[in-house]
């Protein structure tokens, strides 16, 4: 089987060198749905896993924008627009100076399988821009992303690929990428989520990632007899998903005692709560992508330069950025008693760890876990398509139906004797989908 594998996985490194992220998204599906694939012959004789691993659509394009002192400045554009076997392209937008292709195509990846895994009409893309709005004025910002759509709208819309926001796009740059969609089109549709409230958002959709990742985690605990009250939780990041998921422990009976930044991390043996909670949202506001100011704030202890996971606790949920949790760190995490690790950042842990993590302790992939963001930005299309506003207890209630039908999914396809697998679980169950509306839909 191995074989098989390496040989697959050596001619796409022929075909897309250097994309290191990309490759790495690809081996850890392909090893999961491998026999599943092999014992279908339908899905071999029409390629379907070949097909999966190319993106239909690249779009990349040049971003010129004036900032001001009025000199010109030139960024890529990218819209990785990867499988609409299910439904129009659906993901995130991503502002950041790392931004290259290759994790562009990893995350369009990614997306396919998670967007499948929510069982809610929508294929999996991703974009963005080497631009960073770090340091950046709103006017700048705001002549940034006008540019970025007089080039971008050609290709999207609310039929065929829905952007949202991710990293260094929130709901400042949402609106500025709308307002010029609506100028550019003359027309009022939901072609992005993530949106304001007052002009097509949906409530929630900011803390949904955050949430959606403590359901499931909490699913996780129930199937061993356990819950997720009275748990001590590390969370990294301090962003939407780290507030969401923060506000959601709490609300459930947990403690959570760790934040970080590229400063170090932050960690506040009370718990992270109350007051604490909406100072994230002040702290993120402020563009400084720094958590020092917390301990400062609050008396808590600040390690520099360090990452989270050398606390013990009874739970970690990296929720930042991609392999932030390697395998030294998932080797600390283990030694202290952690017991179990939900992925709420994206690949949030190298290939290392997750086979450390699997042997060692629960542990559940992003695909899976943070798929509560996008499930809630699926929910904003339902109520735009429908010109209507759910109560928040409304979409709460759907989105925690839909982290348990993920993880009921994972379970299914998962679970050998006693144990699950939820990496095999995500991985099939998001598979199997795409899979049979590929065949259905013939070589295209």
């Amino acid at each position: 089987m191995m074989s098989d594998i390496n040989e697959f996985i050596t001619n796409l490194e022929r075909r897309t060198p250097g994309e290191n992220e990309f490759h790495q998204a690809v081996e850890e599906v392909i090893t999961s749905v491998w026999d599943f694939y092999k014992k279908n012959p339908r899905y071999q004789k029409a390629k379907i896993l070949e097909r999966m691993c190319e993106p239909e659509r690249v779009i990349m394009f040049r971003v010129p924008w004036v900032d001001d002192r009025g000199e010109v400045q030139i960024n890529r554009g990218y819209r990785v627009e990867f499988n609409s076997a299910l439904g129009p392209y659906k993901g995130g937008l991503r502002f950041h100076a790392s931004v290259t292709l290759s994790i562009l195509k990893f995350l369009g990846f990614e997306q396919t399988f998670k967007n499948s895994l929510t069982t809610l009409p929508m294929g999996g893309g991703k974009g963005g821009s080497d631009f960073s709005p770090k340091g950046k004025t709103d006017g700048e910002i705001m002549r940034f992303c006008q540019s970025f759509m007089s080039e971008l709208y050609r290709h999207i819309g609310p039929n065929t690929d829905v952007p949202a926001g991710d990293i260094g796009v929130g709901g400042r740059e949402i609106g500025y990428l709308f307002g010029q969609y609506k100028r550019l089109k003359n027309e009022f549709t939901g072609v992005l989520t993530g949106k304001g409230l007052a002009w097509g958002g949906s409530l929630i959709r900011p803390e949904a990632t955050g949430f959606g990742a403590v359901y499931f985690a909490q699913h996780m605990l129930h199937e061993i007899g356990s819950d997720i009250a009275g748990q001590t939780v590390s969370v990294s990041g301090f962003g939407n998903v780290a507030w969401g998921a923060i506000a959601k422990v709490n609300e459930l009976g947990g403690k959570v005692v760790t934040i970080s930044g590229p400063d170090g991390y932050i960690y506040d043996k009370e718990g992270i709560s109350g007051d604490k909670i909406d100072y994230l949202l002040e702290l993120r506001a402020t563009n400084n992508d720094v958590v020092a100011p917390y301990a400062d704030e609050f008396g808590a202890h600040f390690v520099p330069n360090k990452r989270p996971w050398e606390v013990p606790v009874d739970i970690a949920m990296p929720c930042a950025t991609e392999n932030e949790v390697c395998l030294s760190d998932a080797k600390e995490l283990a030694k202290n008693g952690c017991k179990m690790l939900a992925e709420a950042s994206n690949m949030g842990c190298t290939a290392e760890a997750v086979e450390y993590l699997s042997e060692n302790m629960i542990y559940a992939p992003g695909k899976a876990v943070n798929a509560g963001g996008v499930a809630v930005s699926g929910l904003e299309m339902s109520q735009n398509s429908m010109r209507i506003n759910w109560p928040k207890e409304e979409v709460d209630n759907r989105l925690h139906g839909i982290m348990r039908n993920i993880h009921e999914t994972c379970v299914e396809y998962g679970k050998n004797g006693q144990k699950i697998d939820y990496v095999k679980g995500a991985n099939v169950g998001g598979f199997v989908k795409v899979a049979e509306a590929m065949l259905a839909q013939g070589v295209v």
